[in-house]
C-alpha cells in the first residue's frame, strides 16, 4: 500500500485505492468489498472514515450496498447505442411482423425472452405540458403508462408514456396484459389504423431523483439521460413521453449530420 498523502483526506485515499482495484478488474463485478472492520484495521482509521469512502464510491455508481450483505462491485453493462434509426425496428414489426423485437431489444442486443417490463396503467387528465405536446386541451383524458424496461431482469430504462384515451380506450392497446408488445407504440397504434410516420425527441441530462436512482440501481451522483418524445401520424401527435430515463453511464448518442 502506498504511504499516506498528507494533502488527501484519508477517506479519499481509501476510495482511490478501492476504485483502482475495481477499474483494473482486481475487484470484478459482483465481488464483495473488504468489510468495514477490515478497512479500519488496514488503514488504521475510524469506522466513520471508512463509511465516507464507501459512500463516495456508492455515489459514483461503482458499488451497491445492501443491509446484512455489505458492499459489492456494481456490474458494468455494455454501452447502449441510441441511433436515429432505432425506431425502424418497431416500424418493421408493424409492416412485416416476424421475430419478436422492439427498439429496446435491438439496442440491448437481447432476445425477446430476456425482455420484461414492469407496468402500471392509469387514466389521467392532460396537464399543460402534455396538452402542449399532444395539441389538445388541458384536462383531456389520457392513458398514462409507466414502464420499467428490464434486460435479463436488470432495470435499464424508465418510460412514462401517454396516449389519447379516446383513441385507445377499450382496445387491446389499453390492456397492460398485452405488454410487452412487439414493435412497441408504433405497432400498437397501427392496429388502430394509426400509422406513426414521424418521431420527435428532445434529449437532456440531469441528476436522477432518489426514486429513479433506486429503480435503476445507480448511484445518486450518476447522471441520467432523459428524452421527451412525441410520435406523430400525418402531422397529428398521437403519443407523448415526457420522461424516458436512462442511466448516463450505459448510453451513448449516435447520429449523423449531413451538410
Amino acid at each position: 500500500m502506498a504511504p499516506p498523502r498528507d494533502d488527501t483526506p484519508r477517506y479519499r485515499q481509501i476510495a482511490d485505492e478501492l476504485r483502482a482495484r475495481i477499474t483494473s478488474g482486481a475487484l470484478p463485478a459482483g465481488a464483495p468489498l473488504p468489510t468495514e472492520v477490515e478497512l479500519t484495521q488496514q488503514w488504521n482509521v475510524a469506522r466513520g472514515t471508512v463509511r465516507e469512502a464507501i459512500a463516495l464510491l456508492r455515489a459514483e455508481g461503482l458499488i451497491t450496498t445492501a443491509r446484512h450483505r455489505g458492499s459489492h462491485v456494481r456490474p458494468r453493462w455494455p454501452i447502449r447505442r441510441l441511433g436515429m434509426d432505432r425506431y425502424k425496428v418497431d416500424a418493421g414489426q408493424r409492416d412485416q411482423p416476424g421475430v419478436k423485437a422492439t427498439s429496446f431489444t435491438a439496442d440491448q442486443g437481447i432476445d425477446w425472452s430476456a425482455y420484461t417490463l414492469d407496468k402500471d396503467f392509469t387514466e389521467v387528465p392532460a396537464d399543460p405540458t402534455l396538452a402542449g405536446l399532444l395539441e389538445v386541451a388541458a384536462g383531456t383524458p389520457l392513458l398514462r403508462r409507466h414502464f420499467v424496461f428490464r434486460s435479463h431482469g436488470v432495470p435499464q430504462q424508465i418510460s412514462i408514456s401517454y396516449l389519447l384515451l379516446n383513441m385507445v380506450g377499450g382496445t387491446p392497446v389499453a390492456d397492460p396484459a398485452n405488454e410487452p408488445w412487439p414493435g412497441g407504440n408504433i405497432a400498437q397504434l397501427a392496429t388502430l389504423g394509426v400509422n406513426v410516420d414521424q418521431v420527435r425527441e428532445q434529449v437532456r441530462t440531469r441528476m436522477p431523483t432518489p426514486d429513479e436512482a433506486k429503480t435503476l440501481g445507480i448511484g445518486d451522483s450518476v447522471p441520467v439521460l432523459t428524452i421527451t418524445r412525441t410520435m406523430l401520424a400525418g402531422g397529428r401527435p398521437v403519443e407523448a413521453a415526457v420522461d424516458i430515463v436512462l442511466p448516463g453511464d450505459r448510453v451513448e448518442l449516435d447520429y449523423v449530420i449531413d451538410l
